[in-house]
Parts: structure tokens; sequence; C-alpha cells
């Protein structure tokens, strides 16, 4: 099983990172972290590394549900999502599939809140 899944797509992180948020709102996810991997490998080991951003998007209506359901699942929470340069002119976009990560927590509830992100988030990400 595939933990994740992701797609190319033509332009620069900056410009990416906008459309990911922008779609990410369109089905109801709101990012609440953001981690920029190359400034901190830079600031905290000296070393270069291509651009390559960490998203934490969350959507409130299941994330509710999830911890009614699960009261420790805040641990997987939020949703990852990462965006990378491959090139001058392609980034990489992955977010993570959540009934990967959340299929070692038996508990049928959130399985089915899980698929219902997961469809969220593939359409999300096949739309960019």
């Amino acid at each position: 099983m595939a933990y994740y899944f992701s797609k190319k797509v033509k332009g620069d992180v900056p410009g990416v990172t906008e459309r990911v948020r922008s779609t990410l709102k369109n089905y109801g996810f709101g990012v609440i972290s953001e981690i920029n991997i190359q400034k901190t490998f830079k600031e905290k080991l000296g070393e270069d590394f291509r651009p390559y951003l960490i998203l934490g998007a969350c959507n409130p209506h299941f994330a509710f549900q999830a911890l009614q359901s699960e009261d420790k699942i805040g641990t997987m929470l939020p949703c990852n999502i990462i965006i990378q340069e491959l090139d001058e002119n392609t980034v990489e976009v992955a977010a993570v599939d959540p009934t990967a990560s959340m299929s070692a927590v038996e508990n049928k509830d959130l399985g089915n809140i899980a698929h219902n992100v997961q469809s969220r988030l593939k359409e999300m990400v096949e739309e960019l």
C-alpha cells in the first residue's frame, strides 16, 4: 500500500504552493503549519537542500470527528502535504494517504473518516 499520492506540476514552488493552498481551501482544508525544509537545513545544519515545503493541512470537521472517535489520533494530525522542486520548472506535490497511516488504529469509525479525507486529498492533488 502506498502511503502517499502525488502529481508533478509545471511551475515554481511559490506559485504551486499558492495553488495548493487555494485548492485545499476549496476542499474544506486549511493550512495550519508550514515547514521550510530548505531554510531549516541551511540554518541548523549549514547544508544546502532543494526547495521543499511541508504543509500541515486540516479539515476541522473531520479532525473533530476523528478526535471524538479516537482521542490519541492527534498524534497523526494534521495531514502532511509536501511541495518539492524537481527541476527548474517542475514541482512535485505529494499528500499523505490517511488510510495508510491510520490503518494501524483498529477503529472502524476512524477508518470511515480516513476514507473521506483520502478522497478529498486525492481529488485535490489530481486537480492541480
